[in-house]
């Protein structure tokens, strides 16, 4: 997206009292911190990790078997990795869009499809049934075009849609723009079941809240620093404790893991985000939006935006920032230019809110894989399971990595162990000094891809035909 005619001072001005922190995660009612691991324990089942992967892991397996028993290691606080940074999109998508999983898999996509919608179904109806609020909105998303040669895609998408029974509504350039009033959209694609919105970390918050209510132990601040066999189980270590487990299910996302070969299949990618103060009632009325769906454009390098409960705008995305050797720190999640550039690309989609000010700017690593899907596996005999590398489309996959991994802890054949995504882990990423190089590289072709009508240069063509890529 060009910058078009948007002042720079204005974006500046406009982010200047941003709070550098994560809006989800800065609430006045925001839970107390919980004890860490002090001593030794056992357990049926250790999680390591407690954002939405882990937390579905261990709500799974209490469901599964209600008399195991389940602890739940977090280095930090609950939801403090991807889980409270996030858009808070829940996708039916198990795949990163049906696209992209037709191009993989196109003799299992559709099996793929059947099963992603279930699961968030299956996803929406416990959150409810739990009484969890977490702002659960029934919204779903519109793709809109930005620039001309995006318009295709569209097309291409609804076709391939109808294809596997989903309805998508292709809008012209003036019925998107009556929806959401932005001179910049040339055309959507309305998707009303794909896709509900939540607030991330009281999704999170309310999932703890629940499980220990169920009898799952959750400590906070209790990294897991050993990972080694013990008995027939498993030790896992932490700086003050242990824990004697059966089965062990790592969950770590983008974040170190105790498991190093984790590392092979993990690029940790800086997704940067803003959120809006409230809008007024006239600024409401300039933009539309009556519906309050999830948006994001077309391009390669894309945003993801939408509206919260006391009226602001999240506006994330384009800027996926790696840093050499995997680095993952939190003096990243501050980086002015991607910043400034985000705020610059709101205003040019919603030049009528200029003068609005940001309250909240931040950042998180993603735990991209080369296919942009996740990488499932065991190790210690058997007794260690890992679903980690949920990109940019995790929120509702990881509920079904849950059972995955529980799955491949059980070694009995479910349907799940069938399909391919499962089976075969992504393609190995180089490592240093390689990576680096490697991955700037297929930015920088994305970036010309993106302001060249979308064609591809031979390293991203060759990069296809392998099925894999760098994405957000």
């Amino acid at each position: 997206m060009s910058t078009g005619t948007v002042r720079t001072d204005a974006a500046v001005e406009a982010l200047r009292d941003a709070s550098p922190t994560p809006y989800w995660m800065d609430r006045d009612d925001a839970p107390a911190s919980r004890a860490w691991l002090d001593g030794a324990v056992e357990a049926d089942l250790v999680v390591i990790g407690a954002g939405f992967t882990g937390l579905w892991t261990a709500w799974r397996a209490v469901e599964r078997d209600p008399g195991r028993s389940v602890v739940v290691l977090e280095a930090e606080r609950v939801a403090h990795g991807a889980t409270g940074r996030n858009g808070g999109f829940v996708a039916s998508s198990l795949t990163h869009g049906l696209t992209h999983g037709t191009a993989i898999w196109p003799d299992q996509v559709g099996a793929l499809h059947e099963e992603g919608d279930r699961n968030l179904a299956e996803l929406v109806a416990t959150i409810e049934a739990a009484g969890i609020d977490c702002d659960l909105r029934r919204s779903g998303k519109t793709t809109v075009a930005v620039e001309e040669w995006q318009l295709a895609g569209l097309r291409d998408a609804q076709r391939l849609g109808e294809r596997h029974g989903i309805e998508l509504e292709l809008q012209s350039r003036d019925e998107v723009q009556a929806d959401v009033h932005s001179r910049t959209y040339l055309g959507g694609l309305r998707d009303r079941t794909g896709t509900v919105l939540v607030d991330p970390a009281r999704l999170a918050w309310g999932m703890a809240a629940e499980l220990e209510r169920r009898g799952v132990r959750v400590y906070e601040a209790s990294a897991a620093t050993g990972l080694a066999r013990h008995g027939a189980g498993v030790r896992v270590s932490t700086a003050h404790g242990h824990v004697d487990a059966r089965d062990v299910v790592i969950a770590t996302a983008a974040y170190p893991a105790p498991l190093k070969r984790l590392g092979n299949y993990i690029m940790p990618l800086y997704d940067h985000v803003l959120m809006t103060e409230p809008l007024s009632e006239a600024q409401r009325a300039s933009i539309g939006w009556a519906e309050g769906q999830g948006l994001t454009d077309a391009g390669n390098q894309f945003h993801y935006y939408r509206p919260t409960a006391d009226g602001r705008i999240l506006f994330g995305g384009w800027d996926a920032v790696y840093y050499f050797g995997g680095r993952v720190d939190a003096s990243l999640e501050q980086r002015d230019s991607s910043h400034e550039l985000l705020a610059r690309h709101f205003l040019q989609t919603f030049p009528q809110l200029e003068g609005l000010r940001f309250t909240h700017r931040w950042a998180g690593p993603i735990d991209s894989t080369t296919r942009f899907t996740a990488a499932y596996g065991t190790a210690l005999g058997g007794r260690v399971a890992y679903a980690v590398g949920h990109t940019g489309l995790g929120v509702g996959a990881s509920r079904f990595s849950a059972d995955v991994a529980l799955d491949l802890l059980a070694g009995e054949p479910t349907s799940r162990l069938r399909y391919d995504i499962v089976r075969r882990r992504p393609f190995p990423i180089p490592p240093e000094p390689f990576r680096n190089p490697i991955i700037q590289l297929t930015r920088r072709s994305i970036l010309a891809a993106d302001a060249h009508a979308g064609r591809r240069n031979l390293w991203l063509r060759t990069l296809d035909g392998f099925g894999l890529g760098f994405n957000s």
